[in-house]
């Protein structure tokens, strides 16, 4: 399909779109319903986005859906001007994923002074996500999971503000954050257990937690293991807590043969993740000595 059709009509439309923001600044506008001819030129300006987006254009698309956002701002018609916006993020996201973050950006401000803080939160786990894929910016991310926490907590919302913490408890403990990963561990830990939909999954928030422990020191990870045990006695019944207790004795044995093996046993049943895999090896690297830490 021709795309350069698609563009050169959107180019068409973009014009028409000032021509009428053009009017509306006339005197005669002015007395005869200016602000009639703005909402036309929004309107206007978003089937140009449109037809950019058909010939995928998307910088171009981008900046009508921004050029409609900031008339409907004019217009006061805010819940359309937030819409735009994020209109604008989605196809910037496609060229230029920091300016995709400016437009969520305007549009959460937008939302939040409205008190549509469910809507806010979800647009804070996108632009979490264009740093976490596309800009590679780890601290970023996790700024944005945790204001939609934050905001999904004060909805009542607890089950998506868990998944946006333990989100933040994953890349915290990646950057060696242990204790910040421990208390997100431990929290939605305790809150699946008393849930007898989520009671399963408590025994790897307390196996996640127990591994941050002993990437801290290895006595903390015993005293963790023993606490979630009296706390939630099903976890001394799970493999994560067999294989915990594997690993602190042949932590303490310095013995690195049955760490492997242990961990071996685990992964022929349940494959490890990259994440677990990570941790694994940091505390294996503490029983191998300074000849490791030293490479």
């Amino acid at each position: 399909m021709d795309n350069s059709g698609k563009e050169a009509e959107a180019i068409a439309l973009l014009a028409e779109a000032e021509r009428k923001v053009k009017n509306s600044q006339s005197f005669f506008s002015g007395l005869f319903g200016g602000s009639s001819k703005i909402e036309e030129a929004c309107e206007i300006y978003a089937r140009a986005a449109n037809m950019f987006k058909m010939a995928k254009n998307w910088s171009a698309a981008g900046n009508a859906f921004c050029q409609a956002a900031q008339l409907h701002l004019q217009l006061q018609s805010k819940h359309d001007a937030a819409t735009c916006f994020v209109d604008a993020g989605n196809a910037f996201k496609k060229a230029d994923p920091q300016e995709a973050i400016n437009c969520l950006m305007r549009a959460i401000e937008i939302y939040t002074d409205m008190g549509r803080f469910t809507i806010a939160a979800k647009h804070h786990i996108s632009i979490a996500e264009i740093y976490e894929t596309e800009l590679v910016d780890i601290e970023k991310a996790i700024a944005h999971y945790e204001q939609s926490a934050d905001y999904y907590k004060g909805e009542e919302s607890n089950s998506s503000a868990n998944k946006c913490l333990l989100k933040v408890a994953g890349y915290a403990a990646q950057l060696e954050q242990y204790q910040k990963a421990v208390d997100i561990y431990e929290q939605v830990g305790t809150n699946a257990m008393d849930s007898p939909l989520l009671k399963y999954s408590a025994k790897d928030y307390f196996f996640k937690a127990a591994l941050c422990h002993f990437c801290i020191d290895m006595l903390n990870a015993k005293l963790a293991v023993q606490k979630y045990e009296e706390l939630f006695p099903a976890f001394s019944e799970s493999r994560e807590c067999k294989l915990m207790k594997k690993l602190l004795e042949a932590h303490e044995e310095q013995n690195v043969d049955s760490y492997t093996e242990a961990v071996k046993e685990y992964d022929a049943i349940s494959r490890l993740d990259q994440w677990l895999t990570t941790m694994l090896l940091r505390i294996k690297k503490t029983i191998q000595g300074d000849e490791e830490d030293l490479r």
